[in-house]
């Protein structure tokens, strides 16, 4: 009786759901004054990983913000007891934030403040929780020390070396390295092991030449413990000769004993493996034997998951990645070479941490209004749920008559003013936790209007209009529309009232014109607001321009007649070529039509006409060609070269059927040119009236075809010719033709879905075409559903292209599909699309960054990966950003340039080398992980040092040759020492063809900048090689070759100079100048005038001015040249090209003593003593040289 009792009260609670109203929640409008005036319990917005690990260097900061109205205040508790902030004085919360930060400047330890913390957040409506953060402070202990044994063994027999690193938090990141720092070469023979050890499938020979190191890298304290090294000593029945080694024998034909696979790991012929849901599984079997086992993977009963499965370290290890239940089963590596086969299972077991089917949301509610909360989570174990109310379990909280607890729910029934409180669901098993705030905010507000008042609509005639009124309210209020504030409520019909309160008039007419009023009411009050519309005549060209052709020099009109509605503004203007028309002195324009006298062949284009108002706009356009004169005379048509073709004429339509007709035409004239194709082109009046566009071509020799239609759509056609010369004007338009409707039969296309926040997911996808539209009343169906969730499809029906899923999780996949729909049925569905929700920023910084084997160019770093939840959203690479800080060396100026680098790994050990480092120089960095929107919060900084190098080139090096016996050579330092110079080595050695003599090395301090070489002889010639000194060794080398003796091209200048045979030789030089200047100086200032002989009986020019004493002005004002005469270099002495006897007696004109001619001009010293004496004096400045002589 009992038994069936509870049963009856079960039945009637479940009948009592199904006739419960709930009402929809509020969803309050992002408005400033709405949220000013709007009270709300607290919402944790930050907070700091349930896992937290934390530097012992840095100061600890646990996180915790959250906002409320009022604002919220902040307490804490640390292992379940409250946390006194004011008595400890180093711990301070920010304000107005409860993020908590303890220092450690005046001491203590971080040890002191491990434990288990909670923030609590309240105000005035409630009290928000954070999870429970286990703050733990990182180490990383030493090594053991330990005296490793010579490693022995056979070749061709395994070998394991173990790792055994110390364990740390977090546990570190091992590596193998020989004793020169380098990686220890990995594949398919040897490599590492899950656990850190090094595994050989068979050892070799040549594996004796390494030391085998284990290396253990701690990100938090950015240390790395190196084991005491292994040394592997491997007997051979043969010499081993490292010069026989080949690929294809790796024993170099030695005999060595081969041996079927065995496992090295794991041991024995089974194994298990347990894996919680959404980690990654990851399964190890190295085999040894000789040859090189190869080694397969695959599941028993069932296919491996292809697109979640990826093999690793040369197919040793298969990786799972988000694992989820149906991963679990038995897994078979097996391993095989020539001489036979081992197999291993591995029984997988998939467990879950607690995660949500339905997490609980916030709750805006009216007063006297229902609703409930919703907390369902799934595991494995299954979770157990418990609910609490500020942060006290329901249990023991005040009771509500307005609250009913049913399992996993929560009901509220008729809530009044004082429900408001935030409600905790917490889900537990035993591998983990989900908490989650949801807050019940109980509001009451009046009616409030949202959108600007007395707005003032224009629309056109017959268009859809809307009229918005936003508005909120709580309780929710009922809108309603009046016009002119006279009869009952605009709702059906010709009108339609969207719940946002949009009022839709589906075709406006001139009667829709009016003042419309919006009412919101509730039993709090109510509001109003207006909209007047004003209904406008469409703007028109009623006639239009038409293609015209016209004689050159001939005056063109073209007609614009425009329609338009009075109370308008409008314009009218005209384009050419799309491009704007300026009007002048030579075009005109008047209310109807645009005149162009004397036309010629700029001005033929296409000339369009465009009527504008401030709501709508229509355009018509013609074509002008300018025609010769002989263009219109037919008697020499013939000679006329081809045209564009006459347009088709008399369309018909024949053979209907639902989405197809017949179209013929008679073709036109084809102007000596024969048609090639028809343009059949469309024009539909439902959706873009007036606008013709392409449906099919066809071939030239038809004139009848069946055109392919679409339905639902009021086809009118036409057709153009084409020729060789161009297209027809288009022919005259066919009757109209309407196809009746059907379903769709398109699917939308570029169906994606993604999130444009951190808790919404936007499913989007295009149009369809207005074409594809096949009927009246297109909408969407679209389906989804979180993937691989067996759960039933979400759906929702709209007619736009865009629907927003919100309350999303951050980053979570989706199933995605979507089928249109109209009255007469619906389309094809699509195939599934996966989504994903938004991206929110990364919360875990990579931990323990630190770096390993640094040298001179490159480092090692290692870090600690962050857990792939943490990112929220598409791991896309950790970011690392480094910069050099400072170099080593002393006043070197260098340019800060801060550098990025990405790497993209999920290996739970993570490494990467960074390369191109400058040697000697302080580096600084830190890691970020970023997923495709942000990125996370930078780890630890880590500040290293790379080592010293060798350095660059001097940065000059140039040889000059001071004196025929030496050699001088000058450099500088390099622009990057890369270390502490100390000092510079010369080597040189002499070259002869191809012949080089016997090297010398010349050393030098590092502020010795030149030297002096002495040369044996002047052919000499050296080869030099000069380079700095570093304690590492010589760095580049500056090459440079010592020039010809005869062909010498570095010459010093100044060496020359201090030569005694060019200082006497500029010397005797400048003397002989100084004396000529001064000879000049004397000859200039004693006159200008020269005496000819009387004997000279050269012709004188008419022009000629002769001087009463026989001679001739020597400042002639035309400064003419002799007849015949050439001009000499100082442009004023002139030498005829006739005899030197024409200008003496019996060719006795006197001569220098080295030939040459000195001629009967002489300078006149006065008149007497040119008279009475026959010679002359030279008047050259050589001559006159020669007569001081």
């Amino acid at each position: 009786m009992m038994m069936q009792g509870r049963q009856l009260a079960l039945a009637l609670m479940l009948l009592h759901l199904l006739l419960w109203h709930e009402s929809v929640t509020i969803e309050v409008p992002q408005d400033p004054k709405i949220l000013a005036d709007l009270r709300q319990p607290p919402t944790i917005t930050k907070q700091s990983v349930k896992d937290y690990i934390v530097d012992p260097r840095d100061n600890i900061i646990i996180e915790c913000e959250a906002k409320g109205n009022p604002v919220p205040t902040f307490s804490w508790r640390r292992n379940g007891k409250f946390f006194n902030i004011g008595k400890d004085p180093r711990v301070t919360m920010r304000k107005r934030s409860g993020t908590l930060e303890i220092g450690f400047r005046n001491g203590g330890r971080p040890e002191d403040y491990e434990g288990e913390y909670q923030c609590f957040a309240g105000n005035d409506h409630g009290l928000a929780m954070s999870n429970k953060i286990l703050l733990r402070v990182s180490k990383a202990p030493l090594w053991p020390k330990e005296v490793l044994e010579p490693v022995v063994v056979t070749e061709g027999s395994s070998l394991v070396l173990p790792c055994n690193p110390p364990p740390g938090l977090p546990p570190p990141f091992t590596f193998w390295m020989n004793s020169m720092m380098s990686p220890i070469p990995q594949d398919k023979r040897v490599s590492k092991g899950l656990n850190g050890d090094l595994y050989f499938s068979n050892v070799m020979a040549q594996d004796a030449q390494n030391d085998f190191s284990c290396s253990a890298r701690f990100l938090f304290t950015h240390t790395i413990q190196q084991k005491n090294p292994f040394t592997l000593k491997v007997f051979t029945n043969d010499p081993y000769n490292d010069t026989s080694y080949n690929d294809s024998d790796p024993y170099g034909g030695r005999k060595v004993v081969e041996s079927t696979p065995t496992f090295l790991s794991p041991l024995g012929s089974e194994s298990a493996k347990m894996v919680l849901r959404d980690e990654q599984l990851l399964l190890e079997c190295i085999a040894a034997g000789l040859p090189t086992p190869t080694t397969k993977w695959f599941k028993k009963g069932g296919d491996l998951p292809g697109r979640k499965v990826k093999f690793e370290n040369y197919n040793k290890t298969m990786k799972i990645i988000n694992v989820s239940e149906e991963d679990s089963g038995e897994y078979v590596c097996m391993a095989n070479n020539h001489l036979g086969s081992i197999r291993h299972s591995i029984f997988v077991q998939v467990k879950a941490a607690p995660y949500w089917l339905d997490k609980p949301t916030n709750l805006v509610l009216a007063p006297e209004e229902n609703g409930r909360l919703v907390c369902r989570a799934n595991g494995n174990p299954k979770p157990s749920i418990q609910w609490l109310v500020n942060g006290l379990p329901i249990d023991s909280s005040l009771p509500d008559p307005s609250r009913q607890m049913m399992g996993d729910t929560i009901i509220f029934r008729s809530v009044q003013m004082g429900s408001s409180a935030v409600y905790q669901c917490n889900a537990s098993n035993q591998h983990g936790y989900l908490l989650a705030n949801a807050f019940v905010s109980v509001i009451d507000m009046r009616p409030r209007m949202l959108g600007p008042k007395n707005q003032l609509i224009k629309v056109i005639e017959n268009n859809r209009t809307f009229l918005d009124c936003p508005f909120f309210g709580s309780p929710f209020p009922e809108l309603r529309w009046f016009k002119n504030g006279q009869g009952s409520g605009l709702d059906g019909g010709q009108y339609r009232v969207y719940m946002n309160g949009t009022l839709e008039i589906k075709r406006a007419r001139a009667e829709d014109e009016g003042t419309y009023t919006c009412v919101a009411s509730s039993i709090l009050g109510m509001a109003e607001n207006q909209v007047r519309l004003e209904v406008k005549e469409p703007s028109r060209i009623v006639r239009a321009p038409e293609h015209q052709s016209a004689i050159r020099g001939s005056t063109a009109r073209f007609d614009c007649k425009v329609k338009f509605d009075s109370s308008l503004p409008v314009t009218v203007a005209w384009t050419k070529d799309d491009k704007p028309i300026y009007l002048g002195w030579r075009l005109r324009k008047d209310e109807e039509s645009l005149t162009i006298p004397n036309i010629n062949e700029g001005d033929e284009g296409i000339y369009t006409c465009t009527v504008k108002t401030e709501i709508d706009q229509d355009s018509a356009s013609a074509r002008l060609t300018v025609l010769e004169e002989a263009s219109l005379n037919p008697s020499v048509s013939s000679a006329l070269p081809p045209d564009r073709p006459d347009p088709p004429m008399d369309l018909e339509l024949s053979d209907p059927a639902a989405r197809s007709v017949r179209l013929t035409w008679i073709p036109g004239n084809d102007h000596r040119s024969p048609v090639t194709e028809f343009l059949v082109q469309f024009e539909e009046d439902r959706w873009e009236p007036g606008r013709w566009q392409d449906l099919a071509t066809y071939p030239g020799d038809l004139n009848s075809v069946i055109l392919q239609l679409t339905p639902f759509v009021n086809y009118q056609f036409r057709v153009i010719s084409i020729n060789a010369v161009g297209h027809s004007e288009p022919s005259h338009p066919s009757p109209k033709y309407q196809t009746s409707s059907a379903a769709p039969d398109v699917i939308p296309r570029g169906l994606r879905g993604w999130g444009s926040e951190k808790d919404n997911m936007e499913i989007t996808w295009e149009p369809l075409l207005d074409l594809e539209k096949n009927g009246p009343n297109l909408h969407y169906c679209v389906w989804w559903r979180r993937k691989d969730s067996d759960g039933e499809w979400n759906n929702v029906t709209i007619i736009g292209i865009k629907h927003v899923v919100r309350n999303t999780e951050t980053y979570v996949p989706y199933e995605i599909k979507i089928q249109a729909r109209n009255e007469l049925g619906a389309g094809p569905e699509s195939n599934v699309v996966i989504g994903y929700s938004g991206e929110d920023k990364p919360t875990s910084a990579p931990t323990e960054l630190r770096v390993s084997k640094v040298d001179s160019s490159k480092a090692n770093i290692q870090w600690k990966p962050v857990d792939q939840v943490s990112v929220r959203g598409e791991f896309k690479e950790y970011r690392l950003y480094y910069w050099r800080e400072s170099s080593h060396v002393p006043a070197l100026v260098f340019r800060k340039e801060n550098k990025t680098k990405g790497f993209y790994t999920t290996v739970a050990e993570p490494s990467a080398i960074l390369s191109d480092l400058v040697p000697f120089s302080r580096y600084k960095m830190f890691m970020v992980a970023a997923n495709n929107r942000y990125e996370g919060p930078p780890s630890n900084t880590v500040e290293f040092s790379t080592k010293e190098g060798v350095p660059d080139a001097p940065s000059f090096f140039r040889i000059k040759r001071r004196g025929f016996d030496s050699i001088h050579l000058e450099w500088d330092k390099p622009l990057e020492p890369n270390g502490l110079l100390i000092g510079y080595q010369l080597k040189y050695q002499t070259v002869n063809g191809s012949r080089q003599g016997r090297p010398r090395l010349e050393t030098f301090l590092p502020n010795v900048t030149e030297f002096t070489l002495r040369l044996p002889d002047r052919s000499t010639r050296y080869n030099f090689y000069l380079s700095a000194l570093t304690q590492v060794g010589a760095g580049e080398i500056f090459a440079e070759e010592s020039p010809f003796f005869a062909n010498e091209a570095y010459i010093d200048q100044v060496d020359i100079a201090t030569q005694g045979w060019f200082i006497g030789l500029m010397c005797a030089i400048a003397l002989i100048i100084l004396i000529l200047l001064i000879v000049c100086f004397i000859k200039r200032s004693r006159g200008g005038k020269y005496p000819v002989r009387d004997k000279k009986d050269l012709p004188l020019d008419a022009v000629d001015h002769k001087d009463p004493d026989g001679s001739f002005d020597y400042h002639d004002e035309d400064n003419k040249p002799l007849q015949g005469s050439q001009t000499s270099l100082e442009g004023n002495v002139k030498e005829s090209d006739d005899s030197l006897v024409d200008y003496g007696e019996g060719g006795d004109g006197q001569f220098n003593e080295d030939g040459s001619f000195i001629g009967q001009y002489t300078v006149k010293k006065d008149k007497d003593e040119t008279e009475g004496n026959e010679s002359s004096e030279a008047t050259s400045p050589v001559n006159a040289i020669y007569s001081l002589a």
